[in-house]
């Protein structure tokens, strides 16, 4: 018995629909490439030749510059976030988390440089890039939200202002990694221990907690980095050290 045309026509609309998002995806991969190339002021041209076409075969598939560097940043907001989310799987104190959640952000910008810059700082499309930075800001502010909140109410403390501090800090700790990527006058270890003595240091002070979390601790939280590569015999033996 013939198929319907009915139930055919559909099934094709799908198979293009997906194609067509295989091929985005693609084009985001080749210009994420051509940005680590060339830097943030890579153009279309250049993204389109990573991509192995044409502008006008780009420009299919993409309304126009924005739309394309939104859709890039979505792609490096979605890496630098599958850094963040995982630390909050670690069996671990507050503080900890505060330590590894600003560690993946700074390792996130820090491996990826030239697509922080294209995303967050292009003059060419200052509002697309501000959509990724809001939205980044807001999934980590509510991951340090939920962790202000939690200290605060489990020492009987008010938590009302948790989610405004956790904006602010989130603005602190991106203007540092800001700075940090142009100036590089110290380590991201160092950086991270700076950041989280100032922002425990207020949340301690806030909820009333005393050492080992008070501040002046915080900087011996996280290891100092071992010199040369690393290695699995090195890290067996620092587990043995330990």
């Amino acid at each position: 018995m013939p198929q319907d045309s009915r139930d055919v026509k559909p099934d094709r609309q799908d198979a293009r629909d997906r194609r067509r998002a295989e091929r985005r995806a693609e084009m985001v991969a080749a210009a994420m490439d051509a940005v680590r190339e060339h830097g943030p002021g890579v153009s279309i041209a250049q993204i389109a030749a990573a991509a192995g076409i044409t502008k006008p075969v780009l420009y299919r598939h993409f309304d126009d510059r924005a739309d394309l560097q939104r859709a890039v940043g979505t792609a490096s907001a979605e890496i630098l976030m599958s850094r963040i989310w995982p630390t909050l799987a670690i069996e671990a104190e507050p503080v900890e988390h505060v330590v590894a959640i600003i560690d993946a952000f700074l390792a996130g910008i820090e491996d990826e440089p030239q697509l922080w810059r294209f995303v967050v700082h292009n003059p060419a499309e200052p509002a697309a890039g501000a959509e990724i930075v809001d939205d980044v800001r807001s999934q980590i502010a509510a991951l340090l939200a939920t962790i202000i909140g939690e200290r605060l109410r489990a020492e009987g403390r008010d938590s009302g202002g948790a989610e405004a501090w956790a904006y602010g800090l989130v603005g602190m700790v991106q203007s540092a990694g800001d700075w940090w990527l142009d100036r590089r006058t110290m380590s991201r270890d160092a950086l991270t221990n700076y950041l989280t003595t100032l922002i425990w240091g207020g949340i301690a002070s806030v909820a009333g907690i005393d050492s080992p979390t008070a501040a002046a601790d915080v900087l011996r939280l996280v290891p100092d980095p071992v010199p040369g590569p690393v290695t699995p015999e090195k890290t067996e033996k620092e587990a043995t050290d330990g």
